[in-house]
């Protein structure tokens, strides 16, 4: 026998899911960054995957604000797998400077789960990258998509998610 669940929506409720729920006004998490040297290139510019990396760390964040331990959901057999990113570039983040990953979940559908970002100037004023991520929940052991969003998943982006159009 295993410990790893046969039905990973049927356990991530009342393991991997908390009931906290901290959703800015906005909708928008926000998860500051710096750039340091090992995410620049030789020029003291940001390495464009370091941004990949700066969003994954503010969604996982993000996950975890709403309640949703990421550590434990993959524990449980069930993991969120990117099958969809967009990004766009516009201005670049420098060595030493600041920024904030702005972090969205968009309207759910079915079990696809887009995730907006914007990489701003703490300030707001200047826009660095936007981007979109979609994910999808994968049982881990089978690689799966499954068919469904896990119950207590779903209800937590849906409260993160109420009142996009």
């Amino acid at each position: 026998m295993t410990d790893k669940p046969t039905d990973p929506s049927q356990q991530l409720p009342t393991v991997a899911i908390q009931n906290a729920l901290q959703v800015p006004s906005d909708n928008w998490f926000e998860y500051p960054v710096t750039a340091h040297p090992h995410h620049t290139d030789y020029g003291g510019v940001v390495w464009h995957g370091s941004y990949v990396a700066w969003m994954e760390e503010a969604r996982v964040e993000c996950l975890r604000s709403i309640g949703v331990d990421y550590a434990k959901l993959v524990a449980l057999g069930c993991e969120l797998r990117v099958v969809e990113l967009s990004i766009r570039y516009r201005q670049p983040v420098l060595m030493g400077m600041t920024a904030i990953v702005k972090t969205r979940i968009a309207k759910i559908a079915g079990v696809r789960i887009p995730v907006d970002y914007e990489i701003r100037s703490p300030d707001g004023q200047d826009l660095f990258v936007t981007a979109r991520v979609t994910l999808v929940p994968v049982e881990q052991e089978r690689g799966k998509i499954l068919r469904q969003l896990p119950l207590g998943l779903k209800d937590a982006l849906l409260k993160l998610t109420a009142g996009l159009g």
